[in-house]
This record gives structure tokens, sequence and C-alpha cells, in this order.
């Protein structure tokens, strides 16, 4: 799997910002990668050395439109732990 896939794109939430001051940052990932190939696609992609990688799985949530349910998709989730003194240049607005 080529690193540029694994990561899909970040998420950008109020939560996910306050995770950002504790040193972790949240991803929108491949469902089929696991915790090893994320965590060395962010070191790879950002010149970073990531300590931890929380994955979980994203439930879809019920939505309406007009008269028929249905269900959003179901998206994977990581949330990869950084040392205190690295940082990821984009989070950041550099």
């Amino acid at each position: 799997m080529i690193y540029e896939d694994i990561l899909v794109e970040p998420v950008l939430s109020e939560k996910a910002n306050l995770l950002r001051e504790q040193g972790k940052y949240v991803f929108k990932v491949d469902p089929a990668a696991n915790k090893i190939q994320i965590k060395e696609a962010v070191r790879r992609l950002f010149n970073v050395h990531p300590i931890a990688c929380t994955v979980m799985v994203v439930g879809g949530k019920p939505k309406r439109q007009r008269n028929r349910a249905g269900y959003t998709s179901t998206w994977k989730k990581a949330i990869v732990r950084l040392p205190k003194d690295e940082k990821i240049g984009i989070f950041e607005g550099v």
C-alpha cells in the first residue's frame, strides 16, 4: 500500500483541535490500513516519530432525504500521538 493512500485526509473538528494541543493528530485513513502502516505513513510523509496510534471505526449516522431513510458511510479514524517537541506543520499553518 502506498503511504499517500493510507492517510485519506486530516480531521478538522473542535475535538480534533483540542487533541492537537496534547500532541495528538487525527486522520481519516484507509479502511484496510493497520496501526503499523499508519504510523509508518505519518513518519515518512511528515518526518516525525509517532509514539502511538489508536484506530477506530466510526459508524454511519442515520440520515433522511425526503421520504427515504438511509445511513452515511462508515469510515476509519486514527489518532496518532507524537512526542512533545514534534509537530506536524500543515496543522499549525506553516
